[in-house]
């Protein structure tokens, strides 16, 4: 907590761009500081990737990767934005890491086991 607010830190696919802007304005108005993606890469900043060679990309995106690691130590617990039950790899990796660092985890949707 910071300053007697929960920090929560969103995950999931970019590709959910107004999920993730929904939940981003609920959980704050809930009053938590809320911790989200830096942008989104499968939804509308396709721009980020345009001229990159893949040496470049792979290293951007492994960057990005650990970044969002470093939010979710962070974070107090993650949220994960699950549309219809979907969870990729990357997710799936983030909410191992939040699990092994005995952060909460909560869903948009009940996730399926």
């Amino acid at each position: 907590m910071v300053g007697g607010y929960k920090v929560i830190t969103l995950c999931g696919s970019t590709r959910f761009k107004n999920a993730f802007m929904d939940a981003q304005k609920r959980l704050t108005l809930e009053g938590n500081i809320v911790i989200s993606v830096g942008l989104f890469g499968h939804s509308g900043d396709s721009e980020v990737w345009e001229n990159m060679d893949e040496g470049t990309l792979t290293k951007t995106k492994q960057m990005l990767d650990d970044m969002h690691k470093r939010k979710i130590d962070m974070a107090d617990e993650i949220y994960v934005i699950n549309v219809g039950g979907y969870i990729g790899d990357s997710t799936r990796s983030e909410i191992a890491y939040a699990k092994a660092a005995g952060k909460p985890v909560r869903y948009l949707e009940d996730p399926v086991r």
